[in-house]
């Protein structure tokens, strides 16, 4: 007789299986710039600085002095009230003594325990960078920077410039004179106007068109072409034969230029600069 198969299981321990929680990450809120206590300037825009000038303390019809409120969606008035906090007509309570914005010389210092006017000015007037601004050191200093750095940078331009464009960037300047001036003449000049208009400076470096327009003066000044007496045609000096008519109203260089740049005017171009050597 045959024996029974042995189907006992044993039993096996299973170990608890952790199921981890997904972590949600709480976005972080963007944080309000925090307001400092400070003394604080305010300056009038432009270059005007009249003994005393007003701007508006308080709303009204003729002079509306409101700011929007993103959060609720309203207009809020505003007023400079020297006995209350805030400057939100809504928020004051109680009579309100009425305070005047005055600038003397173009400039209004407001010490830091009068917090009122200071928000007034520097978060919620609608004049601000407009007819006022508030003088910040920091922001000052960056432009003085930037300002020095292109400076710098036209400078240097100006230094390792070649000599031929650098006479006609000079042209620009100075006009005729340049042709009868040195070469330690023109780079002295171009240093001295690169560091007097550099922002102008490097425009005209970066311009062929300076340069184009400088060939063709020079080729006109030494007989390789010539231009008409009432400016309007360019002609080979050698026999006379018409290279381009000057369109109406237009810089007959600046005309010759632009005919440097197309197919024929090319060739003609390089003709040129051959001469010129």
């Amino acid at each position: 007789m045959a024996k029974k198969a042995n189907t006992a299981v044993k039993d096996v321990e299973v170990a608890p299986q952790v199921v981890e929680k997904p972590i949600i990450k709480t976005p972080t809120q963007p944080k309000k710039p925090s307001w400092e206590i400070k003394d604080r300037t305010y300056t009038l825009s432009g270059h005007h600085s009249p003994i005393t000038y007003t701007i508006p303390a308080r709303h009204s019809a003729k002079y509306p002095l409101l700011w929007f409120d993103e959060e609720s969606g309203e207009q809020k008035e505003l007023r400079y009230a020297t006995n209350q906090n805030s400057v939100f007509v809504q928020e004051q309570k109680g009579e309100a003594t009425l305070g005047h914005i005055i600038f003397h010389d173009g400039t209004l210092s407001v010490g830091k325990q009068n917090q009122n006017l200071q928000k007034l000015l520097s978060l919620y007037h609608p004049a601000k960078n407009i007819k006022y601004k508030e003088f910040d050191p920091v922001e000052i200093a960056h432009d003085q920077l930037d300002d020095l750095e292109i400076i710098i940078g036209a400078l240097n331009m100006a230094r390792e410039m070649d000599i031929d464009i650098a006479e006609a960037v000079l042209r620009v300047e100075i006009g005729s004179k340049v042709s009868g001036m040195s070469s330690k003449e023109i780079r002295r000049d171009l240093i001295l106007f690169a560091q007097r208009n550099a922002e102008l400076f490097i425009e005209l470096a970066n311009d062929d068109n300076v340069q184009l327009r400088n060939i063709a003066i020079n080729a006109t000044e030494a007989g390789i072409i010539s231009l008409s007496q009432d400016q309007r045609t360019f002609n080979w000096a050698s026999n006379n034969r018409k290279l381009i008519n000057v369109p109406f109203d237009e810089n007959p260089y600046s005309a010759m230029a632009a005919y440097f740049k197309t197919d024929e005017g090319v060739e003609i171009y390089k003709s040129i600069e051959k001469k010129l050597l």
